[in-house]
Order: structure tokens, then C-alpha cells, then sequence
């Protein structure tokens, strides 16, 4: 589970998600800290699912030396083996948090303005509750980017009993409820999260993430940007003219030089 959020963590943060390889099926490496090196007896990963690689023996001595008493210990414990089972598991439990990234683009903002004005995050400051996130995505309504989301609240909650959280006054609202993704997602105790309006607390499992709506019922919809529009980063990258590096010409020049010479040369002959 704790592999699961964070996951979470990545599919539901701004900017590009980047996932290491394997990650989503429990890749172990068996605690491999760095495995360049270590080949495919550590490196390999089963698409069949019966195998994560764990316990195949000590990873090299180089970068993991100093804990090989400690791996030692864990990498002989079966009891942290997981089966076929939990991979299949995991991996439902990332496709569905892609699926719900890709529900709604205020997960995919564009600029970091947007970001700035419309992510925000709750449970701060010194009266926190420990272990417990929770980021709400506001959409704008002068320039509206979903067409069924105008606010989303994502809460991540990393300690091992159930989170209960109540939203300040200047957040309440009226109704929230489970990403319908989640509600019908592989994950039961997800399933347990809720959103009650009247004390407009949540309560969210150990362990895991939830996500909530709200419906949005403005009337004026903006799309978010097609394919053939440039994100702004982009366009300012290449607001100037391409120039090639130095030296190229003269590179370029010497070739075709050196070429001619050969071909004068073989006629001679």
C-alpha cells in the first residue's frame, strides 16, 4: 500500500509524471540501491507477474555493502515475497490513477501561474495532522479548463490508521464524492473514503489515497490546448532563429574539400 501512494504521489503531482520502470509492478532489484551494473538478474522484470526479483541474493557489494547485513535479513524473509497477486494489484491501482490524471486537466496545468493560483494545500502550519496531504485543485472560472470538475481534493494520507480531516470555513463546500474512477476502481478500503457535508469532514483509510469532485455547473467552458498549440515554454524557447554551433562550417567545408582532393587524386591515377 505504501508502494501504491506513492505512486499516487507522481500520478496526481503537476508537470510530467516520470516512473521508474517497473515501479508499478513492484519491481525490488532486491534492494539494489544502484542496479547500472547489476545486469538482468537484478535488473529483469516479469511481465507474467510471478516474480519481482526479490531475494535473488545480495546486490553488489560496491554501492550496497555497508547494509548487506541488513538486506540480508530482509531479502530472506518470505514473508516480504508479494505474490502474483499484489503485483496484479498494484498495477490495476497505477492504470486506474493514470485514468483518473487523465479525467481532468486541472492534474495537467500548463503553465506555472496556473499552477500557482489554482493548486492549493491544506492541513499546514503547526496543528497539521502528521502524514496526512491534502491538495485541492481549484478550476478558473474565468477561463475554465474542465467541463465536469471545478474543484478537486486529493488527499494522501501515509499513516497506518484513518484520517479525519474537516475543511476550513473558506474551503467548505457543498457536496464532494469519490472520483466515480476510484469508486468503481481494485482498491476496496478507497472505497471506504468520505466526504460528509454537514461537518464537512473527510475520512480517508490508512494508507491511502483518495480523490473527490465537484460537480461543475458553470455554463462557459474553455477547452484546454489542442495538439497544434504550443505550450507557452516552447514558444519562447524558439522565439528566435535556429543557429547552428560554431565550427560547423568550417567542418562542413574541410570535408567537402578532402573529398574533391580524393576524387582529383583517383583520376590521376
Amino acid at each position: 500500500r505504501m508502494q501504491n501512494l506513492a505512486l499516487d504521489l507522481v500520478a496526481y503531482a503537476q508537470g510530467v509524471p516520470f516512473f521508474h520502470a517497473g515501479s508499478e509492478i513492484l519491481r525490488s532489484k532486491s534492494l539494489d540501491r544502484d542496479s547500472y551494473d547489476s545486469g538482468d538478474w537484478f535488473n529483469a522484470l516479469d511481465w507474467t507477474y510471478r516474480d519481482n526479483n526479490w531475494g535473488h541474493g545480495l546486490p553488489l557489494k560496491d554501492k550496497n555493502g555497508s547494509n548487506w547485513e541488513l538486506m540480508a535479513q530482509l531479502l530472506a524473509n518470505p514473508a516480504l515475497q508479494p505474490s502474483p497477486e499484489d503485483m496484479q494489484f498494484t498495477l490495476a491501482h497505477f492504470e486506474t490513477a493514470l485514468q483518473i490524471r487523465r479525467s481532468s486537466p486541472l492534474f495537467r496545468l500548463r503553465t506555472a501561474g496556473q499552477v500557482i493560483r489554482q493548486v492549493t494545500f491544506l492541513n499546514t502550519g503547526p496543528q497539521q495532522i502528521p502524514g496526512l496531504i491534502v491538495m485541492h485543485l481549484e478550476d478558473d472560472p474565468q477561463a475554465r479548463l474542465d467541463p465536469e470538475y471545478d474543484h478537486i481534493f486529493v488527499l494522501f494520507n501515509a499513516g497506518p490508521e484513518e484520517a479525519v480531516f474537516s475543511l476550513p470555513a473558506a474551503s467548505a463546500m457543498e457536496s464532494l464524492t469519490l472520483h466515480p474512477l476510484l469508486a468503481a476502481g481494485p482498491d476496496p478500503r478507497a472505497r471506504q473514503a468520505a466526504f460528509d457535508p454537514e461537518t464537512q469532514t473527510f475520512r480517508i483509510p490508512g494508507r491511502t489515497t483518495a480523490v473527490f469532485v465537484h460537480a461543475n455547473r458553470a455554463a462557459v467552458f474553455s477547452p484546454p490546448l489542442n495538439e497544434n498549440e504550443r505550450c507557452p515554454t516552447v514558444t519562447a524557447a524558439m522565439a528566435e532563429p535556429y543557429r547552428p554551433p560554431r565550427g560547423w562550417g568550417w567542418l562542413v567545408g574541410g570535408a567537402l574539400l578532402l573529398g574533391a582532393l580524393i576524387v582529383w587524386h583517383s583520376r590521376r591515377k
